[in-house]
């Protein structure tokens, strides 16, 4: 069966397709006006080089960037906000904190939505579910009556405590169905149906404001693909790491913001699995982003709540919180397109701001005249000028160098390759201390910790990362240039189903706890069985739990046979354990509560089979040389220069050297040597060290 993997991101798109064993690949620059022209031409491209027609391709995944786009640059629908009266500021007031508390200029983001869009309605409900003040559906006409005068395309209505009662809701989206009926709606009971009115507020105004857009994107997209022969299903890559249809896409986009770096985490598992790897740091580069996740036992790390758009050097707290099952990652501003200046300080800085593909880094030619991270692993001998993407993109080395000197090098008394090796130090060193600190907000040391890295500049800065963070061992595996499109085609159907039924454990009530898992293992399995109705289907149950007085709460999974018999005792017990583990201790005497209740329906995956290990092998002949500048040793080396494809399993080679492919390059520097394992997965380990 053959099927389809894409992926856009801001500066390519990536189309992997897949037939039985064999896999083709093409990145295509990303056409932001129409982004599904640049899939239609990866499509081409792939089904001409397979020999497949596209009629023959039974399904199509599909993760975009096009969600995340409209919400940073403010794109969206005219959209309106419905809430109850004394709430209309919540959005605005946030959660008070300051994410940069040094900084006497701070400057709050300005809300999705300005307060002349932000509507009341007297109403409420207590955090029970209990009515405290009737909703009075004359009030809810009158305002809708307004709100269609004025032209809303989009609607979002987030009641304070509606979690816990949608009652109220649902009579505000009866009377917008019957007023307003070509105005699309978001409920926070369906949208983000938990507590912290200020994440489930701004989540269902950022589903709305997108949905208009992306309802008429995925329309256009099936109608293309349609019409080139490509009448298949499509379906959605989601940001908790599953694959979705397209309609509950369409209607729930606010769940695609993540999709892209999603696919990436789920590739790194798969191969993580295939190796027996049980504590993974995912590395995926692209030309816009950078990401870093943490991986144990073969499952990337979860959360509830992740953050968007953020205003201020990508600190916490500065952006957007989207309260929806994510799969938990850092990601920096920090990709092949990411451009560099010299500040006040005179000091290096790279990102967040991107070159993108229109016009891309100088060295692309196509009228950029800003040094970007591409243009110093051009001029660093990382990539080939004429062998960059296959060779369908030509790189200018000289372009490279003139924009490296005016931008940095004029200004730091600096030639063109010490700018590069400076902007490229300051890069690797941004990614590596954001790993640092990620590992380190989640208890862990990353000492023995294996990277995977993919994505198409990763290979190109993987061996520096790892030489920062004191990390022995690196896969770079087939395929890594488009890793999260192939990431799209290992990923299960799946949806959480997740609700906020605040549970003291002194009041803990198993009859209860079991009818609330039934229904929203119903409402998830609900939405995996619209993409596969014969697939067998598994649960997973989570509980987010905290001690009384405490702001935040931690996961804690259980098993199907305790999920079906729930007591405190034991889930009491799974919290400390899992508390102790986090914090060092527990705290005695502190009652604990459970505030978020989820469920996980997935299709049950096949446990992908082990690689097995191949005897090592003579070194492979060169095909030529190369200067490559080897950071840490602060000198230019002479590399041999390999093609991927001419690796036999158990081939090994000492660095410096440069191993090319279609979609990227694998450095190895003098202080590393890498070895083809038996799936064609490049591994990079210490020099000496055994893999």
């Amino acid at each position: 069966m053959a099927r389809l993997g894409v992926d856009i991101g801001g500066t390519f798109t990536d189309v992997v397709l897949e037939c039985g064993a064999d896999r083709t690949s093409a990145k295509v620059l990303t056409t932001h006006g129409a982004p599904e022209d640049a899939i239609v031409e990866g499509m081409s491209r792939v089904c001409q080089a397979a020999g497949v027609a596209p009629d023959q391709i039974a399904q199509i995944i599909h993760g975009t960037t096009l969600a995340t786009n409209a919400l940073i640059e403010r794109r969206g629908a005219k959209t309106a906000l419905i809430t109850t009266r004394g709430f209309r500021d919540v959005i605005e007031m946030r959660t008070e904190s300051r994410f940069e508390q040094y900084d006497l200029n701070l400057v709050l983001p300005d809300p999705l939505l300005p307060r002349n869009r932000r509507h009341v309605v007297a109403e409420r409900i207590d955090a029970r579910g209990e009515v405290l003040v009737p909703l009075d559906r004359a009030e809810v006409e009158a305002l809708v009556d307004d709100l269609a005068a004025a032209g809303y395309e989009s609607v979002a209505v987030g009641l304070l405590h509606a979690y816990a009662n949608d009652a109220h809701e649902r009579l505000i989206a009866k009377v917008l169905a019957e007023r307003m009926p070509g105005a699309m709606v978001s409920l926070s009971s369906q949208v983000s149906p938990q507590m912290r009115e200020y994440e489930r507020f701004n989540t269902t105004i950022a589903n709305a404001y997108i949905k208009p857009l992306m309802a008429s994107y995925l329309g256009r997209l099936k109608d293309r693909l349609a019409t080139e022969g490509a009448a298949c299903p499509v379906y959605l890559m989601h940001s908790g790491g599953g694959i979705m249809a397209l309609e509950a896409a369409a209607e729930f986009p606010v769940r695609l913001v993540e999709s892209g770096p999603a696919g990436g985490a789920i590739f790194a598992a798969d191969l993580a699995a295939r190796h027996g790897l049980d504590k993974v740091l995912s590395f995926d580069m692209g030309g816009t982003t950078a990401k870093i996740c943490l991986i144990r036992a073969q499952t990337p790390k979860t959360a509830r709540v992740f953050e968007v758009a953020r205003s201020y050097r990508f600190k916490k707290g500065s952006g957007m919180p989207i309260s929806i099952p994510v799969i938990d990652m850092v990601e920096i501003g920090a990709g092949g397109g990411s451009l560099a200046r010299v500040d006040a300080m005179n000091q290096i800085r790279v990102g967040p701001e991107s070159a993108g593909s229109e016009p891309g880094p100088a060295c692309y030619g196509r009228g950029g005249d800003k040094p970007a991270v591409t243009d110093a692993d051009l001029v660093l001998g990382k990539l080939d000028p004429e062998d960059f993407a296959g060779g369908s993109i030509p790189l200018y080395p000289d372009k490279a160098r003139t924009a490296l000197g005016t931008a940095i090098g004029e200004i730091l008394e600096m030639d063109p390759q010490e700018a590069a090796f400076g902007l490229a130090e300051v890069v690797d060193e941004t990614m590596a201390n954001a790993a640092r600190v990620h590992a380190v907000e989640n208890g862990e040391d990353l000492g023995d910790y294996t990277m995977i890295a993919f994505g198409g500049a990763a290979p190109l800065h993987a061996a520096r990362l790892c030489e920062k963070l004191g990390l022995d061992r690196c896969l770079v595996p087939r395929g890594a240039g488009v890793g999260s499109a192939i990431g799209f085609l290992r990923a299960p159907f799946s949806f959480e189903a997740t609700r906020s039924v605040f549970t003291a454990m002194d009041a803990f009530d198993p009859a209860a706890v079991r009818s609330l898992f039934a229904e929203m293992e119903q409402e998830a399995t609900g939405f995996v069985r619209a993409c596969d109705a014969e697939a067998e289907v598994t649960a997973e149950h989570r509980l987010y739990m905290r001690y009384a007085g405490q702001g935040w709460e931690i996961p804690i999974d259980l098993t199907p046979a305790q999920a079906a018999a729930p007591e405190a005792g034991q889930i009491l017990a799974l919290f400390e354990a899992e508390y102790e583990k986090l914090f060092g201790r527990t705290v005695a005497g502190l009652r604990a509560e459970i505030t978020v209740w989820s469920v996980k329906a997935a299709t049950r995956q096949a446990r992908p089979a082990p690689v097995e290990r191949v005897a090592d092998g003579p070194e492979p002949a060169a095909s030529g040389t190369r200067d490559l500048f080897d950071p840490a040793r602060g000198a230019v080396l002479s590399a041999a220069v390999l093609r991927r494809t001419g690796l036999a399993p158990g081939s090994t080679l000492a660095g410096p050297a440069l191993i090319t492919e279609q979609e990227t390059t694998v450095v190895v520097p003098a202080s590393r040597r890498a070895r083809a394992l038996g799936d064609g997965t490049i591994e990079v380990v210490a020099q000496g060290n055994a893999s």
